[in-house]
């Protein structure tokens, strides 16, 4: 790995979500897609990606901003700045859990360059992976981290298919729970996949994190009204309070009828390659009083079949605390 330059590249900064995505297109495998750039710079830096085309989104308006949508839902665009999903008054009244979430990014800094669109589609962030060896992940044939010598910590406790990676962002699993649908370009039209489908595993293809595939730009994310006004909990649990990515996060939202969980989704991240669903504990809970006794059924449930490596152990009881506390404290 050398750090003294970023190799050359063509640089393109479009004006219209049409012209970005032809250029991609036409860039081919070559193309690289540019929203805040904390991610992007470092693989650029670090000289492990080396793309031939830049395309530069940071231009494009009609990717920004947050909006109310005909049917009482919320629509973000993608290139909208954590800061301002943090900070606004619509996200913080109707959907807390997502602001929250937004919030425990990284540090101010970032937050104010970082993207909302780049939090959900970065990479992975195994260093085996990032310090360019030839893990699975990268197109190789071996997975460095889970060998017996392999260092970790901060990998997976379910999905592990050759590479042991875990999904990085924290606002992920708010996505999740909020039952958003990713709104997704490309020079055929525009799609939606709901969140829990966007991210996908190395069991799917262990060379990318979600759906989008060479061409596709994520233009916004929708959230409808179903989940609007919820009890929520967020919690992030890192080695640092700032900049940090997660060790486990878990993000919750549920409605609440005389004392007893009426509907509530949970999930959970840096526990598997995608934002773990929590299906299990939803069964569980659902109908039952938020009480203690539900809380600590809760986080017994939310651990089920989970394999731990060498290293990550600790995870178990963490994830299972974060679960109880996420019933007890909403």
């Amino acid at each position: 790995m050398s750090k003294d330059m970023m190799p050359a590249f063509e640089l393109y900064q479009p004006d219209t979500v049409d012209g970005a995505i032809e250029l991609l297109s036409d860039a081919g495998e070559g193309g690289w897609a540019l929203a805040g750039g904390n991610d992007s710079l470092d693989w650029f830096k670090d000289r492990i990606k080396r793309p031939s085309v830049v395309v530069d989104l940071a231009g494009l308006d009609e990717l920004k901003g947050i909006r109310e949508a005909s049917d009482g839902g919320v629509e973000i665009g993608a290139l909208t700045t954590l800061t301002a999903v943090e900070t606004s008054p619509l996200i913080t009244e109707r959907y807390g859990v997502l602001a929250a979430a937004a919030r425990r990014v990284a540090s101010p800094q970032i937050r104010n360059s970082g993207t909302i669109g780049g939090n959900l589609c970065q990479d992975a962030r195994c260093w085996y992976y990032r310090y360019g060896l030839d893990c699975y992940r990268a197109g190789g044939n071996s997975c460095y981290a889970d060998s017996p010598a392999g260092q970790n910590r901060e990998h997976c406790l379910w999905g592990a298919d050759r590479c042991v990676a875990v999904s990085p962002s924290d606002t992920a699993p708010a996505m999740v729970v909020l039952d958003a649908r990713m709104v997704i370009r490309n020079a055929s039209g525009e799609r939606e996949v709901p969140a829990e489908q966007f991210f996908i595993g190395p069991d799917v293809d262990i060379e990318r994190m979600t759906a989008l595939e060479r061409g596709d730009v994520l233009t916004s994310i929708r959230i409808p009204a179903e989940w609007s006004g919820a009890t929520f909990y967020f919690e992030k649990v890192a080695d640092r309070n700032t900049w940090d990515f997660p060790l486990v996060n878990v993000a919750a939202a549920m409605f609440v009828q005389g004392g007893n969980i009426e509907r509530i989704r949970m999930a959970a991240g840096a526990v598997q390659a995608v934002p773990r669903r929590l299906s299990v504990v939803e069964q569980v809970v659902t109908g039952q009083p938020k009480n203690e006794a539900t809380a600590a059924l809760a986080g017994q449930s939310a651990v089920r079949g989970a394999t731990p490596l060498n290293f990550n152990h600790f995870k178990i009881p963490l994830l299972q605390n974060l679960v109880t506390r996420a019933i007890r404290d909403a």
